[in-house]
């Protein structure tokens, strides 16, 4: 396991590499005027320019502008806005949100898709079924966007239950439906996905031997079918985090959520390339680090799995 873990995060390394740079040469090399709109409805004068050139590293390569940016971030300096705002200040104010509403999506995704998924698994055709897919096609087919703006007006306008917007330091509990919008979507292939995978499963021989040996459904069930029957549930939800993070940006909209999709939309209405680039870099840290904590999951959740 120690070899696998190690090697496992040797192979992350080109693949940060490859991913930051890629980032930075789309945020930092896109053509046009980077001051353009920074003083307002006059140009920039050649002295501000000048500075704000030199302090960013403009006149460099992008190789040469990005390993510097890299060894900034290895410091733990994410940088700053050309307004003067430290970068990492700005995702450190974010970023707490935007963890609570994903891991509230994950959270609503999971325990309610694999209910559904499980129970129709077991069952098999009948009217749960049916209504299982019913409902999940119809979530699958209907935006995130649009499925945050109904639970808004519904529930906000004209029922009176919760806040149309959240406040500036949104609580769990306000969290919860603009959560129900961002995993409404991931929740419905997680039910469909955890169904399918228990119906094949359930005629393994595996879990006829267990049958067999007359051992308690519950433990048939609990111990041989689901276990290995969820592993690839386990990868849908381990990719489907970093996906939240960054496709909060919507539901963050919507709800007027001050987390890292409205830093991130900002950042590109204002053409801020390092708050872009830091909150991108960010997510792409977080699903590296995720990949590899789901990788070495599906050894405790299967036993025929061993990493030598």
């Amino acid at each position: 396991m120690p070899q696998y873990i190690l090697r496992r995060l040797l192979q992350l390394v080109p693949v940060f590499f490859g991913t930051t740079f890629l980032i930075y040469a789309l945020v930092w090399a896109v053509p046009g005027d980077p001051f353009a709109g920074k003083c307002g409805q006059v140009a920039c004068p050649p002295a501000y320019i000048e500075m704000m050139t030199d302090k960013f590293n403009l006149d460099d390569s992008i190789f040469v502008q990005y390993f510097k940016y890299l060894g900034n971030l290895f410091t733990g300096d994410w940088g700053e806005t050309f307004n003067g705002v430290s970068v990492g200040e700005l995702i450190g104010n974010a970023y707490p949100v935007t963890v609570r509403l994903a891991l509230i999506a994950v959270a609503i995704e999971a325990i309610i898709g694999l209910s559904a998924g499980i129970l129709t698994g077991l069952r098999g055709k009948g009217f749960l079924d049916n209504l299982v897919l019913m409902s999940t096609t119809f979530l699958i087919s209907i935006p995130v966007f649009v499925t945050a703006i109904v639970l808004q007006i519904v529930l906000g306008s004209e029922l009176g239950l919760i806040d149309a917007s959240v406040s500036e330091d949104a609580t769990i509990g306000e969290l919860i439906v603009p959560g129900i919008a961002l995993g409404s979507l991931s929740m419905a292939y997680i039910a469909r996905l955890t169904r399918t995978s228990i119906a094949e499963n359930r005629h393994a021989d595996y879990v006829r031997t267990a049958v067999a040996k007359g051992q308690p459904r519950s433990r048939v069930v609990g111990v041989h079918l689901l276990r290995n029957s969820v592993i690839p549930v386990l990868t849908f939800i381990g990719t489907d985090i970093g996906a939240l993070m960054g496709g909060a940006i919507v539901t963050e909209g919507v709800f007027n959520i001050n987390g890292i999709g409205g830093l991130i939309f900002r950042g590109i209405q204002n053409r801020e390339g390092a708050t872009v680039t830091g909150v991108v870099v960010l997510l792409v840290m977080v699903y590296l680090l995720v990949s590899l904590i789901v990788d070495l999951l599906y050894a405790v959740l299967d036993p025929r799995i061993r990493y030598d």
